[in-house]
């Protein structure tokens, strides 16, 4: 009979790794699932770099895999997959060696971030999707965090979300304790925490404490969080690689928008009706700037 482990996928493989193995296993496998599309683009010594590992821990963990190394990983990939991901590849190793130096070129980044944009609202489908949104809905209490880079993020989900229910807050660690979140009622609070490379302390702190505490976390994070499936009740991982200089948090945004937008639906009447009460408080106290209103 044969051996499961060496008939199963390769996506069947990595998906056991994310979970089961070494913290750099974890990393490599993470990423790989995250990011299919474009391993054709990939060699193990830019996988390595990008995962600040060596390029023999990227060989040993394709052997643990059951693959002679990188590129017949690759191969027995492309069998799952089809040719549509290597046929773009093609297309664009074509591109870059026909390409003008005259300015900056952003075609690679271009078809990333619209496989990013495609990967963030097939989380949608995801089981832990609805779960949260009714969390988010229903829960007297909402908290966003968000750490470096992303606070910007969790600053606008908060601030989208005071729009269309109460008791939503975006907390941070000014006080030195976090004791919104950590003296909180679980059954009552929900946590909702972004961040991404390089994470920062203050993220894995706060949400494994909830975690202890009893508090429902939910995490969005990049593809290559090692720490975040142990330390979460639920993790969304994004795309945040798009070729740029910086790592993208464009996807984070998309995924808080969609989710803000489920949330609302599911409110229905007092989410519309709250909004309505914000936009006359905002009108009374500040004004617009259309001309219907502008002599109001």
């Amino acid at each position: 009979m044969a051996d499961p482990a060496a008939t199963a996928s390769v996506i069947q493989r990595l998906e056991r790794f994310r979970t089961q193995g070494t913290a750099s296993e974890r990393s490599v496998a993470s990423y790989m699932l995250g990011n299919l599309n474009s391993l054709p683009f990939e060699t193990s010594a830019s996988l390595a770099a990008k995962l600040g590992l060596s390029e023999t821990t990227v060989g040993r963990f394709c052997r643990h895999l059951g693959f002679r190394h990188f590129k017949d990983l690759k191969q027995n990939l492309r069998d799952d997959l089809g040719d549509s991901p290597w046929l773009m590849g093609e297309r664009l190793q074509d591109f870059l060696q026909r390409r003008s130096n005259d300015g900056p070129d952003y075609s690679r980044s271009l078809e990333l971030s619209i496989a990013a944009q495609v990967a963030v609202y097939e989380l949608t489908n995801a089981p832990q999707w609805q779960p949260v949104v009714a969390r988010l809905a229903e829960c007297k209490t909402v908290l966003v965090a968000g750490f470096q880079t992303e606070r910007g993020v969790a600053a606008s989900m908060a601030h989208l979300l005071q729009y269309i229910r109460p008791g939503v807050h975006l907390i941070d660690n000014a006080a030195g304790h976090y004791s919104d979140a950590l003296l909180a009622d679980p059954a009552e609070t929900a946590l909702v925490v972004f961040d991404a490379r390089r994470y920062s302390r203050h993220a894995l702190l706060l949400c494994r404490k909830a975690r202890d505490h009893g508090l429902p976390v939910t995490l969005v994070t990049d593809m290559y969080c090692d720490w975040a499936d142990s330390s979460a009740s639920e993790v969304f991982r994004v795309p945040t690689g798009l070729d740029l200089f910086w790592e993208c948090t464009a996807p984070m945004q998309v995924l808080a928008h969609l989710m803000v937008n489920e949330v609302f639906v599911r409110l229905g009447k007092p989410a519309e009706q709250r909004l309505e009460q914000i936009a006359g408080l905002n009108h009374a106290f500040i004004g617009y700037t259309s001309a219907r209103d502008a002599f109001s």
